[in-house]
């Protein structure tokens, strides 16, 4: 019995380590590329999944790593990113470089390359402008936007012209409906500590009250519009409806879960957008 409960310490502490490190978000982000190329019948390499990966933990991880630096936190995440400060840095300058030379040498100097290098100014201006002029969800639904666009751009410039089509950019929003919804729901998780520590984000102007209602409102609104284009989609879609649909029921059934923390329930929706890897099965 004790060697069980060493054992699943030993798990628990290890998945915890994958999240504050952003790796599950890695993860996702690169499943939600394979999604989209699949919906759009492309053919992706690996080094396109390598490339967003890596940019997807330095983003993530200078984040973190910038909150932790402003205000002594309590939270087991952030005070990771404060215990690692000096180290976490060191990786996302190599990571970043490391990029950036994959980047040249695998994509070239040609329109997808540029593209990515102008997303990644974009996303660093708007950012901010949301901070310094905007209101508290608009940081979410920012953030969001650049997440579905960065994990679509690639699979979107190499897919035939046929396949842009209307069920395209229904999938991109119900995406970015959900990306949205995952973050409003982490910052009505993270609301406590973020008015303490006065972060920016969509607390910073919505009470947790109203929050709450927000993020009941649009992940029922979700489901009952998934479930209902689930039926109408024609077969090709319906495997990528349906993993959509799921991961929005997770993350609302773990949302209303009165059991777990917020640390649980942060782990297991970030965890939800790794579904799309079972589309390697198809």
């Amino acid at each position: 019995m004790g060697i069980y409960f060493y054992e699943m310490h030993f798990f628990e502490k290890s998945i915890c380590w994958i999240s504050w490190l952003a790796l599950d978000v890695v993860l996702g982000a690169m499943a939600g590329m394979l999604f989209f190329s699949k919906l759009l019948h492309v053919d992706l390499p690996w080094p396109p999944f390598v490339l967003l990966g890596l940019a997807v933990w330095c983003i993530y991880n200078l984040d973190h790593y910038l909150d932790a630096r402003k205000v002594e936190l309590q939270s087991p995440r952030r005070i990771f990113h404060q215990n690692t400060n000096q180290v976490i840095p060191v990786f996302i300058v190599f990571f970043g470089i490391l990029g950036l030379i994959g980047g040249f040498w695998w994509l070239g100097w040609g329109l997808e390359l540029q593209l990515t290098l102008g997303l990644g100014i974009l996303i660093v201006g708007i950012r901010l402008v949301v901070l310094k002029f905007g209101r508290g969800w608009m940081k979410e639904f920012s953030i969001a936007l650049f997440y579905v666009i960065g994990i679509s751009l690639i699979p979107i410039l190499r897919a035939h012209a046929l396949d842009r089509s209307m069920e395209l950019v229904l999938f991109l929003g119900l995406y970015l409906m959900l990306a949205l919804l995952n973050l409003l729901m982490l910052s009505q998780l993270d609301a406590e500590e973020d008015q303490k520590a006065g972060f920016f984000s969509a607390t910073k102007n919505i009470s947790p009250q109203k929050l709450h209602q927000w993020v009941r409102n649009l992940g029922f609104s979700l489901l009952v519009f998934q479930l209902a284009l689930f039926v109408f989609l024609s077969s090709y879609f319906k495997i990528f409806g349906l993993i959509l649909l799921l991961m929005t029921l997770v993350h609302v059934m773990v949302f209303m879960k009165k059991d777990l923390d917020p640390v649980q329930k942060r782990i297991r929706m970030e965890w939800a957008f790794v579904f799309p890897w079972v589309l390697l099965l198809f």
